[in-house]
């Protein structure tokens, strides 16, 4: 291909990228405001909108007579803007499903730009060149490996990322602690007061159960309620730590409270006594990235207003 012809050939597939990129977002949004307003205006603007289209783009495609064998000819011109305009406008569907599916094409204007995009590529596999041929299966291969693969895994670590931070919108609150022998995470609540962890027993065939919740405090320190009820008793020690029993049909429940931090945290079991609650509450830490990773990864955590 001579200088010449590399020239007139760009300049062919800047035209209908720039004619492409005009007229399709225009037809779109008037499809939309007429669908908006009844089905009928939607249908008559399709079937005068889709061939004035089609005209524009043949109109584009004059400049190229001597380098495109379809556009030598009015009538072969109005074939390949056809062709033209039915392959390009798959590839913008296939763009606005991956759009829909939250795969990131940049700014508004940057979306817009990519509109002529498959219509430019589309019109570069109708040019009689080996190298302008292998530019449009390299620009396809990029488009669907972008939209198919790398925007949605992309798009999905992204989420991950918004709820990860969501989970940590009140980090004074996440704390867990070391499951008892045994026993293991079985499921997690984060709220904007509360963070709540629940242990049980491994084994399917064992009832055991350990719950533990990190909440803002309510009072300076722990304290009983002035008020029990019948088989419960409460003591404060000198660290200010608290102790309930509550005596239950079949034995009875204890519950700790500390602070932790700037939170107050309770924990309670009717299987675990009293020596391994305490041991419990002494492995307390800060939630870490990988204990919150694992957590998302076995669904095991969800958030509550």
């Amino acid at each position: 291909m001579t200088s010449g012809r590399r020239t007139l050939t760009a300049l062919h597939l800047l035209l209908v990228w720039a004619t492409m990129t005009a007229a399709v977002p225009a037809l779109g949004f008037g499809l939309l405001a007429a669908a908006w307003a009844g089905g009928s205006g939607a249908a008559l603007l399709s079937v005068l909108g889709v061939p004035l289209v089609v005209g524009l783009l043949a109109v584009a495609g004059v400049p190229a007579r001597t380098v495109v064998p379809l556009c030598d000819s009015v009538r072969r011109r109005f074939g390949w803007a056809l062709l033209v305009f039915v392959i390009g406008t798959l590839g913008v569907l296939a763009g606005l499903a991956a759009y829909g599916e939250d795969v990131d094409l940049g700014s508004a204007s940057t979306r817009i730009a990519l509109t002529g995009a498959p219509y430019a590529v589309a019109a570069a596999f109708f040019v009689p060149s080996r190298w302008v041929r292998l530019g449009a299966v390299a620009a396809l291969a990029a488009g669907v490996a972008y939209g198919g693969f790398v925007g949605p895994a992309q798009s999905q670590q992204r989420r991950h990322d918004a709820e990860a931070a969501r989970y940590r919108e009140h980090p004074e609150l996440l704390y867990v602690g070391t499951p008892p022998p045994g026993m293991r995470v079985s499921r997690a609540e984060a709220g904007p007061a509360h963070f709540s962890v629940d242990y049980r027993t491994a084994r399917e065939n064992e009832f055991g159960l350990v719950s533990l919740i990190a909440r803002s405090p309510l009072t300076p320190a722990p304290r009983c309620p002035e008020l029990l009820e019948k088989g419960v008793i409460c003591t404060v020690d000198a660290h200010d730590g608290m102790r309930m029993v509550r005596d239950v049909p079949g034995g009875r429940t204890i519950t700790l409270t500390r602070r932790q931090g700037s939170a107050e945290v309770e924990v309670t079991s009717q299987t675990l006594d009293e020596p391994g609650l305490r041991r419990f509450l002494n492995t307390l830490h800060p939630l870490s990235d990988a204990e919150l990773e694992e957590l998302m990864r076995e669904k095991l955590i969800a958030h509550r207003l």
